[in-house]
């Protein structure tokens, strides 16, 4: 024990099946009513110690965090539902405790019921980190609607019980199934400064959703991560549109996320408006961002993103030989502060695919002209035809 504020067991590798295993290691813990933070992340823990743990934590009164994380490993799935469940109520006892972690903790099914409980019924929760927990969208959907549930609890008593700040839930697999669910708890929590949402297979349509339909409501928002799921011009266009509407954000990670050409060129537009003046740290590495993005991101840094430090453009599509990346080393160099990330993934245009656009826009030319020779004509069937076509061609070109 550091001090008498701080508990730890922490990275202890301790494997503690019952009470009596556990009880010469929390014996410090049962008799100090000052704690603020225990830290038990990395050790293994069985029903009967988790049941005496429970008993310690009771009604600690200072108790402000609670880092369990990793504290399941090689137990039975059947033993952490009753494990969780004691640990969670003796948590609701605890009427200080803003923040609590329970990463690397395999839950699924098994475990909604505790977990849904504990989330639901804890007024004063502000950080919750959940992250690789192996949810998946029927429990992530769970999460986030009792999540909606504990705004509801946070708005009969403002006074007693602060808005949510972090919500960190990443590595998940919340897939597209969950984000109607997660869209809500944004709409409730919408005082929400963090969150992060990583590689959680999240395609176009829930990041549409979830964007749109959640995020977009806070107005709040320090702090968005949603790297390593999948945009393309739709999910870029939802995020163009909200991103005018956080004007406190301080940081914006999408890397990985398959903006593509014409998505990144939306999204760096609408960073040049003018409404994220605080932006600190762009993240869009890997993201098949052309030369014509990262010209358009160039001048929307120069007029509207005096603040930032941290750009990266890893991986993209584009040379590093291009003046537009001296000109960008230029700019952070003139400020005083700011960097550009090193380019040494990128993954330049082949001539195929030149040609393959060059086609493309030849093929929409055509598909215009003949589009506006049925209009003059009058004759509806063709009409139809050729703008079906002009659609198609102008999505493809779009996923180029």
């Amino acid at each position: 024990m550091a001090s008498s504020k701080s508990f730890s067991l922490e990275g202890r590798a301790l494997k503690l099946n019952t009470a009596e295993d556990i009880a010469p290691h929390i014996k410090d813990l049962i008799t100090n009513g000052d704690v603020e933070e225990i830290r038990l992340n990395g050790n293994t823990l069985g029903i009967g110690a988790c049941e005496a743990l429970a008993e310690a934590l009771k009604g600690k009164k200072n108790l402000k965090v609670a880092e369990l994380a990793d504290i399941f490993t090689g137990r039975l799935r059947e033993e952490i539902p009753h494990s969780l469940t004691v640990l969670g109520n003796a948590l609701l006892t605890c009427p200080n405790l803003h923040t609590v972690n329970l990463s690397d903790n395999a839950f699924g099914l098994l475990t909604e019921e505790p977990l849904v409980n504990f989330l639901s019924q804890h007024g004063p929760l502000q950080h919750l980190v959940l992250t690789n927990n192996g949810l998946g969208p029927f429990c992530g959907t769970s999460v986030a609607n009792s999540l909606s549930k504990l705004a509801k609890l946070k708005d009969t008593q403002p006074d007693k019980y602060p808005p949510l700040e972090t919500i960190i839930c990443g590595r998940n697999r919340l897939e597209n199934g969950s984000m109607e669910g997660w869209a809500r708890a944004f709409q409730a929590n919408n005082k929400v400064k963090t969150v992060k949402m990583v590689q959680n297979g999240i395609r176009p349509e829930g990041i549409s959703i979830l964007i749109r339909d959640g995020l977009s409501n806070c107005k709040q928002l320090e702090t968005l991560d949603l790297q390593d799921n999948t945009f393309t011009l739709a999910g870029s266009k939802a995020l163009a549109s909200a991103v005018v509407r956080w004007e406190k954000l301080t940081e914006l990670g999408v890397g990985d996320c398959l903006l593509g050409a014409k998505g990144g060129i939306i999204v760096a537009e609408a960073l040049g408006t003018g409404k994220n003046k605080w932006l600190k740290i762009l993240r869009l590495q890997y993201n098949e961002m052309d030369i014509k993005g990262v010209r358009a991101l160039k001048s929307s840094i120069e007029g509207a993103v005096p603040k930032l430090e941290k750009l990266e453009l890893n991986g993209n599509k584009f040379s590093e030989e291009d003046e537009v990346v001296q000109l960008l080393k230029e700019l952070f160099r003139d400020r005083g502060v700011g960097a550009l990330d090193e380019l040494d993934d990128m993954e330049e245009e082949t001539e195929e695919e030149v040609e393959e656009e060059e086609e493309v826009e030849e093929e929409k030319e055509d598909v215009v002209k003949r589009t506006k020779e049925a209009e003059e004509a009058k004759v509806a069937p063709e009409k139809d035809k050729t703008l079906d076509e002009l659609a198609d061609l102008l999505e493809k070109k779009a996923t180029i």
